[in-house]
């Protein structure tokens, strides 16, 4: 048989948020969904986020390359950071975005290996990464 994945070990692909609304933006956004624009409210409000991004998209830009950010996914593998121990070198890890550290890094290797993390988005860590690195991440 191939390789299972168990589903609660899966990581979902996208964050959940909250937001409060007026009862008249609400209203008109139903209004919206009733009328066949969009097929919820969740649908209009990501089509909203969506294009307000994309109308900053160029401030974004200059953004990530002033802060040397990297944008998307990121991952980081047992791999990638022996190679960077065994070079000598400290990783400072900027995503904007979803960064994630593989489950089978210890966090003796991540303590040896990542000098910062900077994530505007979302981090993807075991605990003990999380709580080893604790005073690195911003």
């Amino acid at each position: 048989m191939g390789k299972v994945t168990q589903l609660r070990d899966k990581q979902p692909e996208n964050e959940k948020i909250t937001i409060n609304l007026g009862f008249v933006d609400l209203g008109r956004i139903d209004l919206l969904v009733q009328e066949g624009f969009y097929s919820n409210r969740s649908d209009l409000i990501r089509t909203a986020i969506r294009n307000q991004l994309e109308s900053h998209g160029e401030v974004v830009s200059k953004s990530l390359e002033r802060h040397t950010m990297e944008l998307g996914l990121r991952d980081y593998t047992v791999a990638d950071l022996e190679a960077l121990r065994d070079a000598g070198e400290m990783l400072h890890v900027k995503v904007v975005g979803l960064a994630r550290i593989d489950p089978d890094v210890t966090p003796e290797l991540a303590l040896q290996t990542i000098g910062s993390i900077t994530v505007l988005g979302a981090l993807q860590a075991s605990t003990d990464i999380k709580q080893a690195l604790g005073d690195r991440i911003k």
